[in-house]
């Protein structure tokens, strides 16, 4: 049997990208495969599962199995080399861990300082947000917009995680679209106030923005989003100032209740004085 390890975010992904190439290349089952390989049938299921450190002779025979030539393997090798690290970094444009990873986690806790958080960003408004950053090509971000638009998807789950979502009204007096994009803005933030707690813009808050996503049977995992990297942390210690961050929002955030007075204010301001609200970007 397996010795299983404690998985993270990276190395689920390598796991499902085995899973996949499993049903796309050889149509076996995970056991089918593993009688194949002379594994014991838990060692496919671990390894697909994230749990499993597969070692090099490991991934040859598996990806063997799948068609694979050395070609492949040596790419496949360098790209999950670091895939059970407590600390792993990423370039922004891989989005697949990120979206695995949010998707199921069973709770979301995240903090944005400077703009509404992605789960909650009208497409317009998410428009807006990279047109003003100017730090990718105006090909991709119809891609990039859609791909955020994609991942709000979970909220609408029957299963959905618990989410809640500080906003430093820093982030709401940032203009980013015309005054419709964020009339609109404010409206979806206004809809789902049961997921938002709103930090008055007097409020002194010294963090970089950050999501901590909880799961029901696997470490849980810091994740900090920048311009020049994705980064994901399982390390105990990390985790433990994460939730010391969050206590600490909640000891000075809006309640529900003053959050959506807030929110209400912001829609029904008259256009001109949304000209004049925080520092007009766009």
């Amino acid at each position: 049997m397996a010795t299983t390890t404690p998985s993270t975010a990276y190395s689920r992904d390598l796991g499902d990208e085995l899973r996949r190439l499993r049903e796309t290349c050889t149509g076996l089952t995970g056991a089918a495969l593993a009688v194949r390989l002379g594994w014991d049938p838990s060692k496919v299921s671990t390894v697909e599962r994230g749990k499993f450190r597969p070692s090099e002779i490991d991934l040859v025979q598996y990806l063997s199995m799948c068609g694979k030539d050395i070609d492949f393997f040596e790419d496949f090798r360098r790209r999950y080399r670091n895939a059970f690290e407590e600390y792993i970094v990423q370039v922004p444009d891989n989005l697949r861990t990120m979206a695995m990873a949010e998707s199921t986690a069973k709770k979301i806790v995240a903090y944005d300082a400077q703009t509404v958080p992605g789960l909650l960003q009208t497409p317009e408004y998410a428009d807006g947000v990279y047109r003003v950053a100017g730090l990718v090509t105006e090909e991709r971000i119809p891609a990039l917009v859609q791909f955020r638009t994609d991942r709000q998807a979970i909220l609408r789950r029957h299963n959905r995680p618990t989410c809640l979502f500080y906003v430093h009204e820093h982030a709401l007096q940032t203009r980013v679209g015309d005054d419709r994009v964020m009339e609109d803005q404010y409206a979806r933030l206004l809809f789902n106030v049961h997921l938002v707690r709103i930090i008055p813009a007097d409020t002194a808050v010294i963090a970089s923005s950050c999501t901590l996503w909880e799961y029901e049977k696997a470490m849980s995992i810091a994740f900090v989003e920048t311009d020049l990297a994705n980064v994901f942390v399982q390390d105990p210690g990390a985790i433990v100032r994460t939730r010391l961050l969050f206590d600490r929002l909640a000891a000075v955030a809006l309640d529900e209740e003053q959050s959506r007075r807030m929110l209400a204010e912001y829609v029904g301001r008259p256009r001109e004085d949304l000209d004049d609200a925080g520092t007009r970007m766009a």
